[in-house]
């Protein structure tokens, strides 16, 4: 399918979008619900065991049905069709995008090239089951003849954020004889506060990186092996094999680097980092859940697929909020959204939104290259209800500019904590409240608040608020969120007429550095880079 074409601002659906976003229906959220008390009822959404209430939102049916009339204008059904069916999307690398093939049953056939891709993903989360079940049962012995106690993820971007995230979510499935950490910076701090914390005779290191050659990844898996090596005062290819386990598509250089090709667990061109959490880049979340919770999880994910790839557009979650997100971000100009999760286990879960959104969306030229005519790629940033309440709130209630905001919440508590969930949840909808409907210089004077306080003390609400309430937070259900933002993801790229899938905004950076980094050691003329780095150079040479 060609998903090249004319730029959004061409639809008649975007011009009348544009005449809504100047007329009424914009004012304020409080005449939305003046006009239509009924809101909660007529904009609330279920699917793949998620609720989802767009109310408080700036829409009303109108804008609704124009954006699901964008939608149809776009393509966006074809385009959904044709990521399923593994058709080439991914432009400007020639690639399928078929994260969704890493959840289908194993039942399932999805030829690609003349390859059934599901036949290849399981094959792979067989070899990751064995593992996780070897070293859970304490089969899998050191090379000191002592069982693993300590996994440590060694990776960086999608490597990191998706495995850390689901392993804070999912604690409470978690396997507590083991413990788990995450290293990811290049800043040496990070790997050398892990190693203070984890016996090296007991520990096992999963180093996730596709190529085996990221720069960050493989200095700190070269520094976790020396450090292994000084510990056990032991070297080489059996030393390693015992505690060094890959997740690459690289043989030979994990090979080189003293794995046994048995321990390297694949993944696929098809298949992009922040789309990878339930690849075997999730091979230390199965180890530490297990192999039927993380199938579990895997479920949650294809239900969510199948809500989005068959449910009609207007009742369809991903879809809704995909555009409800467009509408925020390119006509109402709100350009940055604060993900609320009001539950602690979901504290890593905006750090995890930010790479797949702002990594996906970020971009301004479309499919074929021309520069994008509306705005694109909101930021998305939050931390956990309610510690955020009592840092950026503030500026979210009073400050000059307007945020969007995604408030999350479970029904249920894995916390067995008398009357904790019942103040959490009551101050998640205390702030859902006050973000769309404020409290007024009228009411606030009704209150008795002294006359010179009044304008200290408007709140002037009207920040589009969602939110989606859960029964527990499960695997599955973990999986459901995880599918849930990764299609509001493609929704948005499908209508702006970018390519969510590349990340060529990441090269350039990693290119300099490559470049910089031998003049920081060497004496050699530094006047081939720009002069504040020239001065930079040579001021790090002095103090280093």
């Amino acid at each position: 399918m060609n998903l090249q074409g004319s730029p959004i601002t061409a639809s008649g659906a975007w011009n009348e979008l544009v005449s809504l976003s100047k007329s009424d229906v914009s004012k304020h959220i409080r005449e939305l619900f003046a006009y239509d008390s009924n809101r909660p009822a007529n904009f609330t959404f279920t699917g793949a065991g998620l609720q989802v209430d767009i109310s408080r939102q700036r829409i009303n049916q109108e804008v609704l049905t124009a954006l699901l009339s964008l939608a149809t204008d776009r393509g966006l059904v074809e385009a959904r069709q044709a990521m399923f069916s593994g058709e080439p999307i991914n432009s400007t690398e020639n690639r399928s995008v078929l994260h969704t093939a890493l959840r289908r049953p194993k039942s399932d056939d999805l030829v690609v090239n003349g390859k059934n891709v599901v036949e290849d993903v399981h094959l792979v989360l067989e070899s990751m089951a064995k593992l996780a079940n070897q070293i859970r049962s304490a089969k899998w012995l050191g090379a000191t003849g002592k069982p693993i106690k300590h996994v440590v993820n060694i990776g960086i971007g999608g490597s990191d954020l998706g495995p850390v995230m689901a392993y804070e979510a999912l604690k409470p499935y978690s396997d507590r004889s083991i413990s788990f950490h995450f290293v990811s910076n290049v800043d040496g701090a990070d790997l050398f506060e892990v190693l203070q914390q984890v016996s090296l005779e007991q520990t096992l290191f999963i180093v996730a990186s596709k190529t085996f050659t990221t720069q960050e990844t493989m200095l700190n898996a070269n520094s976790a092996r020396d450090a292994l090596f000084r510990a056990l005062n032991k070297t080489g290819s059996e030393i390693t094999a015992k505690h060094f386990v890959a997740v690459s598509t690289n043989e030979s250089k994990v090979i080189e680097f003293g794995i046994n090709p048995d321990n390297m667990f694949g993944f696929w061109d098809w298949v992009g980092g922040r789309y990878s959490m339930d690849s075997a880049i999730g091979l230390s979340t199965m180890i530490a859940i297990g192999p039927d919770n993380f199938y579990e999880m895997l479920s949650g994910f294809h239900e969510m697929d199948l809500h989005f790839l068959n449910t009609p557009l207007e009742k369809n979650i991903p879809v809704l909020l995909g555009l409800v997100g467009l509408w925020n971000r390119s006509l109402l100009g709100i350009n940055s959204v604060a993900v609320l999760p009001y539950d602690n286990y979901l504290k890593r879960f905006p750090a995890y939104l930010q790479q797949l959104t702002m990594e996906s969306n970020g971009k301004s030229v479309t499919r074929d290259g021309k520069p994008v005519e509306v705005q694109t790629g909101a930021m998305y940033w939050g931390e956990p209800g309610t510690n955020g309440q009592h840092s950026f709130y503030q500026l979210l209630h009073q400050g000059t500019a307007t945020t969007a905001i995604d408030i999350l919440y479970p029904a249920k508590s894995h916390a067995n904590l008398s009357g904790h969930h019942d103040v959490l949840v009551s101050n998640a909808l205390s702030q859902a409240s006050v973000f769309a409907f404020g409290r007024t210089a009228e009411e606030l004077t009704k209150l008795g608040v002294a006359a010179e306080l009044v304008a200290h003390k408007v709140m002037p609400g009207d920040r589009p608020t969602t939110v989606i309430t859960f029964d527990l937070l499960t695997p599955k259900v973990l999986g459901s969120l995880v599918a849930l933002y990764e299609h509001i993801v493609f929704v948005q790229g499908i209508m702006w007429g970018i390519n969510s899938f590349d990340q060529w905004g990441v090269e350039l950076g990693k290119e300099v550095a490559n470049s910089i980094s031998p003049f920081l050691t060497n004496t050699e003329d530094v006047s081939k880079f720009d002069s504040a780095t020239q001065s930079a150079i040579i001021d790090y040479r002095k103090k280093r």
